[in-house]
Formats: structure tokens, sequence, C-alpha cells
């Protein structure tokens, strides 16, 4: 199959979004997609996290011992379609420069049947950073 570069973009969302559907994954079925936001202050993190909140999204917030930095990560259950995923990224962005984070890119789980193992499901992590 050709790739329709309307529906899948030449640039990372696109690239990532193609290869996903390469595997076998099936792009019209809503999936959990993790949106990332990074801090070097846990107050600003803490205060990003619940603007998240009342923006009734539903996150977590971590310290990444490997780099000392806070990390909250939106989670959203969409279609990962390519628009959507670049409307989501501008608005994750431009919340991250209001508490002095920078957004960090996204991932998801992908759900690809694998016909040679007897239809078992086979997860496999899709990640995409910026």
């Amino acid at each position: 199959m050709s790739r329709d570069y309307k529906q899948f973009p030449d640039d990372d969302n696109g690239n990532v979004l193609w290869q996903m559907h390469e595997d076998g994954d099936d792009l019209t079925e809503a999936h959990e997609i993790e949106y990332s936001i990074a801090f070097s202050s846990e107050e600003k993190a803490d205060q990003c996290a619940i603007y998240l909140l009342k923006e009734e999204q539903k996150i977590t917030l971590f310290e990444d011992e490997d780099s000392n930095e806070w990390v909250v990560t939106i989670y959203v259950y969409m279609e990962p379609e390519y628009e959507d995923i670049v409307d989501l990224e501008e608005w994750f962005t431009k919340i991250a420069g209001q508490f002095e984070g920078e957004y960090d890119g996204w991932g998801c789980m992908a759900y690809v049947y694998d016909d040679e193992e007897d239809d078992d499901l086979v997860l496999e992590e899709e990640q995409k950073a910026n």
C-alpha cells in the first residue's frame, strides 16, 4: 500500500502514525495517547498539573531520576488522527510555556494482531519525541 500523505504527512507525527498503520494497528480505534511535559522545577510541574486537572485532564506527575526533571504526562483517549494530535501538541506546548516547562512529545501502545501467532494480541509501544 502506498502512503497517503494527506492522512500521514511527511513529518514526525505522520511518520509515527504511518508506521503504526504499516504494523497493522487499527487507527480507527481509540487509543490512550500519552503527551509529556518536562520541568526542571517541581513547583512549576505542580502548578501545571493543577492547571491540567482543572481542565479535566487525566494526568500523572513524577520525577525522572535519570534526568532530575519533573514530568507531567497527560492521557487522552482518542483515535490517533494526525490533525487532532497536532492540535493537542500545540495546546500542550502553549501550556508548557506558561509554566516554564517543555513539551516532550507523545506516545501510545499499538495494538497489533499477529496472524502467525494464532491471533494472539501483540502489544508494541510506539514513541514520538520532539
